[in-house]
């Protein structure tokens, strides 16, 4: 016995050992971890194989898991809630990380403070970490599991993304000799303009005051200063392929929202960045044939995924969920959406406007509607304050100009049409008789056929989507995005980018088109497949030898009447043999049809270039050389990063009467303003489109003593040009290449030489 509050330790016995076998991890979250290691090993093998250095696309993915995606996933879960998922939610917390991330970097322009961007991302994760109630972010929330196979189909999706990614990565990497495409160059030297603090100068024209949606210079400039690596891998190599991905993802999970069909999202993510324009069999390229991604176009890219995150949210309002304090972040989000490319808010807006109308004579009142574009409306108020300059303001209303970039019309009644603006209509049109107006008719009937991927959506809903009002929503921004395109005109055709923006939304609805009528799986299986091969198997017709009206409109009509014809037979047997059943499955196999051949054309085009890349022979007079290259890197790695750089390279080819003023290599590459390089997208050399006749990047230098001046000082060597270029204008090198013109063996007497090789000679200004 025991006094009261005594242990009797003759009764204890030591407790056994834990002989409980130890945890196990969860073979569920293996198998759902599974799929993903398919487009991972993808991408790391077109990088690889196109020589990135792997410490490199190490360090890159390490900068999007840490400094992008962990960060953007916990404010997107804080502001607006777990999608009840891990996928979803990445997706949707990358493209919000994007938009974190410039935050970080406006900040650090305004300040002077880039150097500290590093630290901005452990700024944005600290509260979720010190903050009790902010702890349940980093656990996935309660919402709608998302089945393996969609994992899988995203998966197979990521895979094709990264395919068509490989296919640009052929593009080598410099010091080499190649022709880039001038953009690049463009991009490039904005990318280290947004390295250098605020306000922002044009790269290419210092002094000038930088009008541009740069954003996606931004995204790039700040994962090179955070992780070191070079401006032209990052943008030539690391950065498509996550940027897309985050895209892809992004429309998917619109889809299924829209649908509730787990296989929603795949297919419109898969029709939107891995299918195509349908062909029917035609050789003649329809007026946008590429996907709505492109590696020419970073802004364009860059732009998608976060318009897609906006109306995701916008969606998720307009059904009736409450944003709460989403609703501060949706005005930084448009301003993001305007700063990375003009095109992508305006469909948006009239979207909401229709969307409201449709309410209103439901006689509801549109106050999700109104709210959403009165941010919209902020969003591209701010954007045409703080980004937009040149060729937006070249935009003007020209009925049908897009014609002039299809060949059909333009070679035969566009042959005429110039390179200005002359008309509600092209001249062409205005001047054609009734032969040719048919014509016209006939050839914008087939190039918005051919679009059957991003427009077969628009068929009307059926059941409760008649009412839903995300459908007036995405209808609309597809008929203003295409609208625009056909009713604009730009000299180089950027009202393209109008319908480049409503291409992905035309994906998402015809999934849900797709989604609304299927009663089971074998109508939409059998048109996938029926469209596939229809793509695949129907031979070319070739473009005719005699290009006259007659000989394109049969050419154009050949396709189409052999694919209609196939397609009525098919409706006929279906019909036959299942009656009523079969007739209720033809709208359902079409649909599937048009997004079978999306897809198979899109797989085909990229296994052909895979297998068989296609030789480019650069223009000799345009390429730049490895030399020159080299001298150009040479001059990033040893001048100081707010130096002035004077050069006499300014055309494309070099050496010639009339210059083509994108030869925006030494900017680009050397990463430093330079007094007057090219000058080809200054805004008011955009405005001068069509003066004497000639395309604006025709057109001479916008201030024509300064350019004198300039090319005295390399020309001449004298002294006092070249004191007046370093007191005046603060310039410190002098980038020479005698390729470019006669450079005066005299130049060493007032600049001291610093670098020599091949055509190219570098002087520090004393």
């Amino acid at each position: 016995m025991t006094t009261t509050g005594e242990i009797d330790t003759s009764r204890v016995t030591e407790a056994p050992a834990d002989m409980s076998p130890p945890a196990r991890r969860d073979p569920r979250a293996l198998r759902a971890l599974l799929p993903w290691v398919f487009p991972a090993v993808a991408a790391l093998a077109a990088l690889l194989g196109s020589d990135t250095p792997a410490r490199e696309v190490a360090l890159y993915a390490a900068y999007l898991l840490l400094a992008v995606v962990t960060p953007g996933t916990l404010v997107f879960r804080g502001l607006f809630g777990s999608r009840g998922n891990w996928p979803e939610d990445l997706g949707l917390g990358a493209a919000t990380g994007l938009v974190v991330m410039l935050a970080g970097w406006a900040l650090g322009a305004a300040t002077g403070l880039q150097h500290l961007l590093i630290l901005w991302p452990v700024l944005v994760v600290l509260p979720f970490l010190a903050v009790p109630r902010l702890r349940r972010h980093w656990r996935r929330g309660p919402g709608d599991p998302l089945p393996l196979r969609w994992s899988w189909a995203m998966a197979a999706t990521l895979v094709a993304i990264t395919g068509w990614a490989a296919t640009v990565f052929a593009t080598p990497l410099p010091p080499v000799t190649h022709e880039y495409y001038p953009d690049l160059y463009y991009h490039l030297a904005l990318v280290h303009e947004m390295m250098r603090s605020m306000p922002f100068q044009v790269p290419q024209l210092a002094g000038d005051t930088l009008r541009y949606h740069y954003l996606s210079d931004a995204d790039i400039a700040t994962a090179s200063m955070v992780t070191g690596i070079a401006p032209t891998t990052v943008l030539l190599r690391l950065w498509l392929i996550p940027i897309v991905s985050i895209a892809a993802v992004v429309y998917a999970v619109l889809a299924r929202a829209l649908t509730g069909r787990w296989w929603a999202g795949p297919l419109a993510a898969t029709v939107a960045f891995a299918g195509q324009a349908l062909s029917l069999g035609s050789a003649v390229p329809t007026f946008s044939a590429p996907v709505p991604v492109t590696v020419n176009s970073p802004s364009q890219t860059f732009a998608v995924p976060l318009i897609g995150l906006f109306v995701v949210l916008a969606v998720d309002r307009l059904r009736g969920r409450p944003l709460g304090w989403g609703w501060a972040f949706l005005p930084v989000l448009a301003v993001a959406c305007a700063g990375s490319k003009a095109s992508v808010l305006p469909p948006v807006a009239a979207g909401l406007a229709l969307t409201g109308a449709v309410t209103l004579c439901r006689r509801r009142p549109p106050w999700a509607a109104a709210g959403l574009l009165a941010v919209t409306g902020f969003g591209m108020a701010a954007g045409l304050r703080l980004f937009a300059g040149g060729g937006a303001g070249t935009l003007q209303p020209q009925a049908l100009s897009l014609l002039g970039w299809i060949e059909p019309y333009r070679d035969t009644l566009g042959a005429g049409d110039g390179v200005v603006r002359n008309g509600l209509v092209p001249l062409g049109v205005e001047q054609a008789g009734t032969a040719g107006r048919w014509f016209v008719a006939w050839v914008v009937l087939w190039a918005l056929l051919l679009q059957a991927p991003r427009l077969g959506g628009l068929l009307r809903p059926r059941g409760a989507t008649r009412t839903d009002p995300a459908f007036p929503l995405l209808a609309g921004i597809v008929v203003a995005g295409t609208g625009a395109a056909w009713a604009l005109w730009h000299p180089s055709a950027s009202q393209l980018y109008f319908f480049a923006a409503a291409a992905p939304f035309g994906a998402v609805l015809l999934a849900w088109s797709l989604a609304d009528r299927v009663r089971g799986w074998r109508a939409p299986v059998a048109g996938l497949i029926a469209g596939a091969l229809g793509e695949l198997l129907l031979p070319a017709v070739h473009v005719p030898a005699r290009e006259t009206i007659g000989n394109w409109a049969w050419t154009l009509a050949v396709p189409v009447l052999r694919v209609a014809a196939l397609t009525v037979a098919a409706i006929l047997v279906v019909v036959l043999l299942w009656r009523r059943r079969g007739a209720r499955a033809v709208p359902v196999a079409l649909l599937a049809a048009v997004a079978g051949a999306s897809i198979a054309g899109g797989v085909r085009w990229t296994t052909e270039t895979l297998a068989d890349p296609p030789v480019k022979t650069s223009n000799k007079g345009v390429a730049v050389r490895a030399p020159e290259m080299a001298a150009a890197l040479w001059l990033d790695a040893n001048a100081g990063r707010d130096d002035v750089v004077a050069t006499n390279v300014h055309c494309m080819p070099m050496r010639v009467k009339v210059c083509n003023a994108r030869a925006f290599w030494v900017a680009g590459l050397g990463g430093r303003r330079t007094l007057v390089e090219s000058w080809a997208y200054s805004d008011e050399t955009v405005a001068a489109n069509g003066r004497d006749g000639l395309k604006y990047f025709y057109q001479p230098a916008p201030e024509p003593g300064v350019y004198q001046l300039n090319e005295r000082v390399f020309s001449r060597a004298d002294p006092a040009d070249v004191a007046r270029l370093r007191d005046d204008y603060r310039v410190r090198w002098l980038f020479a290449d005698t390729r470019a013109g006669a450079v005066s063996p005299r130049l060493a007497d007032v600049a001291r030489l610093r670098y020599q090789r091949g055509t190219v000679t570098v002087y520090e200004v004393r």
